[in-house]
């Protein structure tokens, strides 16, 4: 399952989806879509909803582990198994305004989202219309007219970025092989 990362309008950042309830005093397991997922213990108000657009749960994290590839997570809105049972599949969002500020010479995957790709050759790409995340890697969907890329969103293919985009140091073939 993939969670697609809100475009550069949006306000909210996807953290990651619960995928079930963990014990009997209403903490949830939670499938982190993000780097870090130890970070998520840092973000006091965070939001439950099918999708950013949808009306969404404002919650309060009173506590968060990392086990193994999840993340449990305690809310002070959720306090038994049954309420817990009744968050299961939603999507753990936190609004943007709530990120710390990136470091110097990082970035966030959202804040890319609108931008021209293009190679180290000048060639343009396309446009980053999203950012596909999965346990696996993070990747750029771009669009050219009526082509579509799916592109690994690693550090070790953007060779630059500037105001107007990302340049891309891609692997020969690799376009090809993800139209």
């Amino acid at each position: 399952m993939a969670g697609q990362i809100p475009g550069p309008n949006a306000s909210y950042i996807l953290l990651g989806t619960v995928v079930r309830p963990h014990g009997l005093r209403g903490e949830l397991k939670v499938r982190p879509w993000t780097e870090r997922p130890e970070n998520i213990r840092q973000y006091r108000r965070l939001y439950l909803a099918p999708d950013s657009a949808a009306d969404m749960i404002a919650c309060t994290n009173a506590g968060t582990r990392v086990s193994g590839d999840t993340v449990i997570l305690r809310l002070l809105e959720c306090t038994d198994r049954t309420r817990a049972e009744q968050l299961v599949g939603l999507h753990v969002w936190l609004s943007a305004a709530d990120l710390p500020p990136a470091e110097e010479g990082e970035w966030y995957l959202h804040d890319l989202i609108g931008k021209q790709a293009r190679t180290a050759a000048g060639e343009v790409i396309g446009i980053i219309t999203g950012v596909v995340s999965s346990k696996a890697q993070d990747m750029f969907v771009l669009r050219n007219g009526d082509e579509e890329f799916l592109i690994p969103a690693v550090r070790a293919f953007i060779a630059a970025m500037d105001e107007q985009g990302i340049v891309l140091d891609l692997p020969p073939g690799l376009l090809e092989i993800n139209r």
